[in-house]
């Protein structure tokens, strides 16, 4: 079986490739039919990315975040037509004590190997999560970024203690709204208060105890653990700012990337007896509970549904340039590919 792949060659070049299926292998073929672009998408595609990283990964079909419907399942495990969050982490090998997505060895798509900008796509059957026809399927595209979040705090719930009764989260934009959302129902009992340097972004928190901005914390308030969600060069500003306001044995979760090696107040580090762990990408255990709360907690995909930005049919090359031109003049939420190719 032929496959058409579009694939980036070179910055904002994107180009057709032709690749044969192994219809003869246990893989699961799947029809893409709503990609989310990310900013790791747009760098590559923007080419900000170092050159040396770009030569070594180019060309490669970009978008790890989508949803597909199955043409054909050998094993009989999906039914053709079966809605599925397409899992980009493709582990190689299994760990007892190493989640697959921290593995060294762990492929991930549109990171190295092609991403589900293809007219098909082949995946083992447990690289697929099942979800209903219900879920708004542009909500359903960017599963893969909320399940990050649902991941960061379920590690969280393992390592910091149970005086949970403030929760701060760090940054307005969309990791913070949506690692803030699950928070919210990981944790109902605790109060969540939300840090950030742009009013008209916090007002988008309606479902925090309290927002501020990070320019206006009250002197005497402290938070008994926090999640970083800012990343780029406000990491330490953002990271010093909770080791500052966090209380003692607190646990500091962080999200944010940084392309560059961020300095920390290990001193008060020290002092305060603070645990600091960072997450990165999931696995199948946390697509599937996110997949699960989205069943559970139908608000959950109305707030998120706040996040869709742009949604922009595809069916040429040209119009993936301008979905991704598109995607680069929102300050916030996602921009969809309704995929018809």
């Amino acid at each position: 079986m032929l496959n058409t792949i579009y694939r980036l060659t070179q910055p904002r070049k994107i180009e057709i490739a032709f690749s044969e299926f192994d219809l003869f292998s246990n893989d699961v073929i799947v029809r893409p039919t709503y990609l989310s672009i990310c900013h790791a998408d747009q760098r590559y595609y923007q080419g900000t990315r170092d050159a040396k990283v770009l030569a070594k990964k180019l060309p490669m079909a970009l978008i790890h975040e989508g949803i597909g419907e199955v043409v054909y399942a050998p094993d009989g495990s999906f039914k053709p037509g079966e809605r599925v969050v397409m899992i980009p982490n493709t582990p190689t090998e299994k760990d007892d004590v190493i989640a697959e997505n921290y593995l060294r060895s762990s492929k991930f798509r549109a990171s190295g190997f092609d991403g589900f900008m293809q007219e098909y796509v082949q995946l083992p059957a447990d690289r697929l999560v099942r979800i209903g026809k219900s879920i708004r399927p542009e909500v359903a595209a960017f599963t893969e970024l909320v399940s990050v979040s649902v991941h960061a705090i379920s590690r969280f719930d393992r390592f910091s203690h149970k005086r949970r009764n403030i929760i701060g989260v760090w940054g307005d934009g969309n990791l913070s709204y949506m690692t803030s959302l699950f928070i919210k129902k990981f944790f109902p009992d605790s109060k969540l208060y939300i840090f950030g340097i742009m009013p008209k972004k916090l007002a988008d928190f309606t479902f925090a105890d309290k927002t501020f901005l990070t320019t206006e914390i009250p002197d005497d308030l402290l938070v008994d653990h926090a999640f970083e969600c800012v990343g780029g060069n406000a990491s330490q500003i953002a990271i010093n700012q909770i080791i500052d306001y966090i209380n003692p044995e607190g646990t500091i979760s962080i999200l944010g990337v940084s392309e560059y090696p961020v300095p920390i107040n290990t001193r008060m580090v020290l002092e305060k007896g603070l645990r600091i762990f960072g997450s990165s990408r999931s696995g199948r255990e946390d697509f599937q509970k996110t997949v699960d709360f989205y069943e559970k907690y139908p608000d959950i995909v109305e707030a998120l549904s706040r996040m869709v930005s742009y949604v922009k049919t595809v069916r040429t090359i040209k119009d993936m340039n301008e979905a991704f031109e598109l995607d680069t003049q929102k300050s916030f939420g996602k921009t969809i590919m309704k995929w018809e190719k």
